[in-house]
Order: structure tokens, then sequence, then C-alpha cells
């Protein structure tokens, strides 16, 4: 199925609207043609000087066309957008959807701008399809049948040139359209797509940009991107204007052949004299209805683009569903197994070849040094990165498993947790929809926030604001805390929840997670070796190879990175203690320029 096409099926809900919108834009544009028309045989009579009651009847039709006109057009603009704004509504809805099916590992496929100008601007292109393409051509295939069909029936010889004449004016503008315009086109949106990335990218590093002193280099390749995307927007003007114009000399002609075969017929009284204008007229009437069609071809092609390049979006979230449909069963552990992981782009292993095991009530933690591949190795857990090897966990692979559903056994508290812009209750029922109030107050109480929460005027329906910009960085990610608890899930993975707090409340709560996650199955991830003696086993990684695992004692006693690294950090521990023990005044030198 073509990308158009499916995203005319996609907005199959709204098609009795359409048609009606089409049939009542029939009406509006079949009402103009009889205006003028109507008009022409009304002057055309009055010129002979006829009983004025001769006149009657067709001066009321031209009121009635004339209203008819303006109300059936008002009708067709008010169905036509309603249905293809909730057309629109449902594409936006089904994306959305999609992108949460590849969310996180399949975003990695579209970068930021290209990502931002798929949702905005191709989706806004795809209300084109309803309202500048399907309408417009529907109506005017109807108008230039019944128009036609007219004269046909007035003058023979002047309906089947007319016809042929509107034939291949509906054929020549949207070849002229596609010859001009197709290539500009199919470049235009990816062209777009890459200038918002490009301006994205820049914004974004604008201090280093500054810093290194390449911020005229930046502005120079954005300069080119947008000069890139204005000449293609110039080449669609120039097919616009000369289909423009190819549709006023077919216009033209219709009119002078019209004249050409009519005036003889009145010659011979084949065609009474009042005629000869409405045969004049009914064909330029005609095409000011048809002159819309060059800008709808050149819309149909600015959407196969865009509606390609969504396409793209569904077929990812297609893909990642056949890869991963089993249902997870019953927790009974986990088992890693070999299992080597890559991030796209990197031409090293991020995990290469880690094997660890973990059964149900246990708790393990994963130490190492950063880019070790700790942080992958919770992100393989969850789903969210393919990876070789085994990787076993409730009956089954983890790659073979809905997303969704292995997310519903398995919970992650990130580094930085998001905090979303509401209350405090609706942030932890994110955990767990239905959830009771006594519920949430239990894991609060785990989390150690219930006390900070009473003292609030509020409670519960206290706002974080956005990004929790009210709450403190330890607040946020006790926070994140009790939402995962809530969530109950069978295993819980913690990856350096603590990592971008000060010392002192990284060290309040690593005490509360672990009380929290003492009857818990749970991985915590950590840099921070004290108060892992709790622990069943400890994995020590590095350069994404296990290269030490055990108890506490046994990794103490076998004296390797472990050891080494738990006295260096017992020994900076010592040492904070002691320095803030000591009187005010009394510290650390200050050299002699520093002073002052």
């Amino acid at each position: 199925m073509s990308p158009v096409r499916a995203l005319w099926k996609a907005m199959s809900a709204q098609r009795a609207e359409l048609a009606l919108a089409a049939f009542v834009g029939f009406l509006a544009s079949a009402s103009a043609i009889a205006l003028l028309g109507t008009s022409a045989w009304l002057i055309s009579r009055a010129a002979e000087m006829p009983p004025v009651l001769t006149l009657s009847v067709a001066a009321v039709m031209v009121r009635a066309f004339a209203l008819g006109r303006a109300v059936f057009r008002y009708l067709e603009r008010l169905l036509g957008h309603d249905a293809a704004f909730r057309g629109l509504s449902q594409l936006r809805v089904s994306l959305y959807e999609s992108l949460e099916a590849i969310t996180p590992n399949g975003l990695a496929r579209f970068t930021r701008g290209d990502l931002i100008s798929r949702l905005g601007a191709d989706v806004d292109t795809a209300v084109d399809l309803p309202l500048r393409i399907v309408l417009p051509w529907a109506q005017a295939a109807l108008v230039s049948i019944g128009t036609v069909a007219f004269l046909i029936w007035l003058l023979p010889t002047a309906g089947v040139v007319i016809g042929v004449v509107v034939l291949l004016a509906l054929t020549v503008m949207p070849w002229l359209i596609g010859r001009t315009a197709a290539n500009a086109e199919a470049r235009l949106a990816p062209g777009k797509a890459a200038l918002a990335n490009a301006a994205l990218t820049s914004l974004s590093a604008s201090p280093d940009l500054l810093v290194l002193g390449a911020d005229q280099r930046a502005l120079a390749a954005l300069h080119e991107r947008d000069q890139s995307v204005t000449a293609l927007g110039r080449r669609e003007s120039v097919a616009l204007g000369l289909s423009g114009g190819t549709g006023t000399l077919f216009q033209g002609f219709a009119v002078v052949a019209a004249l050409v075969i009519a005036i003889p017929a009145v010659s011979d009284g084949r065609l009474p004299s009042v005629m000869l204008a409405v045969a004049a007229l009914l064909p330029l009437a005609l095409f000011d209805v048809l002159q819309t069609l060059p800008g709808s071809a050149l819309a149909f092609h600015r959407l196969q683009g865009a509606a390609a390049r969504l396409a793209e979006i569904h077929e990812a979230s297609a893909t990642e569903a056949a890869s991963g449909s089993k249902r997870p069963g019953e927790f009974t552990g986990l088992v890693v197994d070999d299992v080597h992981a890559r991030w796209s782009g990197a031409e090293v292993d991020a995990l290469a070849g880690v094997s660890l095991s973990i059964a149900p009530g246990e708790r393990i933690a994963i130490v190492g040094p950063s880019g070790s591949g700790k942080s992958t190795l919770a992100t393989v857990l969850m789903g969210f990165l393919d990876y070789e090897g085994s990787a076993r966990t409730c009956g089954g692979e983890i790659r073979r498993f809905d997303g969704d559903d292995l997310r519903e056994r398995i919970g992650l508290m990130a580094q930085s947790s998001h905090v979303f812009d509401t209350t405090i209750a609706a942030n932890l029922r994110l955990g767990r929809l239905e959830s009771s109030d006594p519920e949430v107050w239990a894991a609060l109480e785990e989390a150690q926030l219930a006390d900070w929460v009473r003292s609030l005027p509020l409670g519960l329906e206290t706002e974080v604001g956005s990004f929790g910009t009210r709450l403190s960085g330890g607040q946020q990610q006790r926070l994140a805390l009790a939402r995962l608890l809530l969530a109950d899930r069978d295993l819980v993975i913690l990856d350096e929840p603590t990592e971008h707090l000060d010392a002192q409340t990284a060290e309040q709560l690593d005490l509360t997670l672990l009380a929290a996650t003492s009857r818990r199955t749970a991985i915590v991830i950590t840099h921070r070796l004290t108060g892992l003696e709790s622990a069943d086993r400890i994995y020590v990684l590095e350069r994404g190879c296990v290269i030490e695992h055990g108890t506490h004692a046994d990794l103490m006693h076998a004296d390797g990175w472990y050891a080494a690294n738990r006295r260096r950090q017992d020994d900076q521990r010592s040492m904070a203690e002691l320095i803030s023990g000591l009187p005010a005044g009394i510290g650390v030198p200050v050299p002699p320029l520093a002073r002052g």
C-alpha cells in the first residue's frame, strides 16, 4: 500500500463527512457556474425588452444561485475542515502510539530535528489530503461532467469540444506540475528536516561554538541549508505559476472555441440568440473552478514526501512489534549469559560477554568505572537495546517480549528520573494508575518522603512544577523511588540514582534505597561502593566484561579492583568527616595570592 493510500485509510472514520463536504462543495461550484449562465441569459433576454414578468423567474434564480454559492461554500468549508482536523487528530494519536512503541532505542533512527519536522510540518501537510486534494478534485470532476453535459444538450458540437479541452486541462496541468516540481517537492521535506536539525543542534551547542570560535562557521552552514530550501521553494512557485498560466490558456481557448461554434449555430437557427452568451460564459465559469487544480496537484506531490516520512514511523513501530510479541510468564529470576551489545554507530561493543544471574528475592550490585557498560546492561535488561547472547527472564528471552509487557515486570530508576508538571499524587500514580491513597502513602513512607509531603499545605495535591523545579534533587529522586515502589515490579533496577546529588544527600538516599529494596529482587548499579555489604553478590564490570564477582567479603579478600576502590572511597569519606569536624577557620592553608 502506498504511503498516500495508507494516510487516506488512516482518515477512514471521516469519509462520510468528507463525502458530504464534497457534495456540498459541488453544489457551491455548480451554483457559481449556474449564476454566471443564468445572468448571461437574463441580460441577453432583457436586451430584447420582453414583458418584465418573463424575466422574474430568471431574476429569482440569480438571487438563489448567488446566495447558494455563499451558503454552500461556507458549509463545505465547515464540514471539510471539521473532518480534516478530526482525521489529523487521529493521525497524531497513531503517530505518538507508534513512537511510544519504539521508544527509546527505536528513536535512534531519527535525529531530533528530523523527528520534530515529521511530527510538525509533515503532519500539518497531511491535512492537504482531504482539503486540497480529495475535495477539489471531486468537485472539479462533478462540475465538469455537469457543465459538459449541459453544453452537449445545448449545442452538441460545442459540448464535445469543451469536454475535450477540459479533459486536456485535467491531464496537462498535473503533468506539468509533476515535470517541474516533483523533484523539488521530494527534496523539500528532507531539506526542511535537515535545516531544523542543524538549527536545533547549533542552538544546543551554542556555548561550545562560541568558546571554540566556530559560531560563524555554524551560521554559514545554516545559511547554506536555508538557501537550498529557499531555492526548492522558488522552483515550486515557478511550477505553480507555469501551470496556472497554462490553465488560463485552456480557459481562453475554451471560450473562443465555444464562440466559434455557437455563432454559426445562432446564424442558421440551431441555437437561440439569447443562448450565445450562455455558451460562451459557461466555459469561463467552469475554468474558474478548475483553477484550483494546479495548487491541488502541487499539494499532492508535497504530500507524497510527507506521507512517506510518516509511514517510516509506522513501519518502525510495526518492525518493533513483530520482533517482540511474546508475553512474559511468572518471574523466576534473571540469567544473563555471554551478552554482547553495541550502541548504534559505535565501533566496539559496550558489553563484551557479560554473564550474571539473580534469583527471586536476591539483591545484586553492579559496579565499575565510568564507561564500563553498567548503564548499557540496564538498557538491555529493560528491552531498550538489542543484544547477542542470552538474557532470559519470565520464561523467555528479553528480546522476544513485547516491550510494554516486559516493563510491567521490570522497573528502572535512572540517574535522572523525569518528574512531570503535575501533582505529587499524579506523578506517583504513573507507576500504578489504580493505586489508592493508603498505597500511595505507603510508598512515600518507604521512600522516606511522607513526613515532608504531610508538611505541605496541599499534601499530595501539591504541584511540583515543570521538570520538578519546586523540588530539590534528592526530593525528585525520592519521588521517583516512591513511584517505582508503588508500581511493585518483580525486578527493580537502580541505575546510579544518586549520581547528580551532593555527597551528603547521596549518602542519605543510598541508605533509603538499600532499605526500600531489602525485601525486593533488585539490581543496584552504582559507583559508590559503601553500603554494599548486604548485597548477595557484587559484579565488577570493566570495558564491558565482568572482571570480578562475589560477596563483599570475597572481593575484599581477593584484593582486586573492588577492594582497592573501596578502601580509597573509605579514606575519602574519613577525610571529609575529619575536615567537616574541624573548628571554623582551620583547614587547608590558602595560598597568599588567593587571599583577600
